[in-house]
């Protein structure tokens, strides 16, 4: 008997059925996933290293770097659930972030002249980790798009027999 207080699996499998997501389970979908997910880390370690090295010259800047971190933390862990709405928050705001370290990179290369506010890390080399971002934005963004457009999200409902292991998919390749 299936309650309205069940929880969505319990109420499937009290329906005798399965939910079955085909799509992840192509090795191209895991490999898209998976670069999302190496691309939000490598922006995570290089705005951590930006934030750390040039804390005394971001001029208050440092709580939306912090907030910065932590939605992309977020957007990682939700990628990580196969959730296909952090993409499009992913792109849209890698967008934000190539735009701002592209005006950052000419703004600390102009920063090596006496009356400025001496960074952690030399100024030459936060132009180059903000340089290095850009293009890690642009290919979050593609990836991104990509793993949109593969439907993360599509869902199947199949008998549930308790006589046969589950169905495995037959496109996916064996080990």
């Amino acid at each position: 008997m299936v309650h309205p207080a069940m929880s969505h699996w319990e109420r499937t499998a009290a329906a005798g059925v399965e939910v079955y997501h085909p799509n992840r389970q192509r090795p191209v979908i895991q490999g898209t996933r998976a670069a999302i997910v190496l691309l939000l880390f490598a922006s995570i370690v290089l705005m951590l290293a930006i934030t750390i090295g040039g804390w005394r010259a971001l001029a208050g800047m440092q709580p939306v770097q912090i907030i910065y971190i932590l939605v992309y933390l977020v957007l990682t862990v939700q990628a990580l659930r196969w959730s296909r709405g952090s993409l499009a928050v992913s792109a849209a705001l890698a967008i934000v972030l190539a735009v701002l370290a592209l005006v950052s990179v000419s703004s600390w290369s102009n920063r090596d002249k006496s009356g400025f506010a001496a960074p952690a890390l030399p100024e030459s080399t936060l132009g180059l980790l903000c340089a290095l971002l850009i293009p890690v934005q642009l290919l979050l963004i593609v990836f991104a798009m990509r793993g949109f457009r593969q439907g993360w999200n599509v869902e199947e409902e199949r008998p549930l027999f308790r006589d046969r292991p589950p169905f495995t998919d037959p496109r996916a390749r064996a080990v």
